[in-house]
């Protein structure tokens, strides 16, 4: 049995399983298997992760600009008191 069998059959169980052990399924379950594998076998590898180069020497941030303040709206007048 070559791997690719083996990786289909692994599918075809989980499938089984997941829908409670069903009798008379298992063409369907296998035929959803082998699209899992061909899917699983054409989807890209994931590379090694890339190894972070040390960085320069960071060069030392501007102090930010100070803000000036904002103007204040005009309060509304207050009402009399009764």
């Amino acid at each position: 049995m070559s791997n690719d069998d083996k990786r289909i059959r692994e599918f075809a169980y989980q499938i089984w399983e997941s829908e409670g052990k069903p009798e008379g399924q298992q063409a369907r379950h296998w035929e959803m298997a082998h699209k899992l594998a061909q899917a699983e076998a054409l989807a890209p590898t994931k590379a090694e992760p890339k190894v972070a180069k040390p960085k320069a020497a960071a060069k030392p941030k501007a102090a930010p600009k100070p803000k000036e303040p904002a103007e204040k709206k005009p309060r509304a007048p207050r009402k009399p008191a009764s």
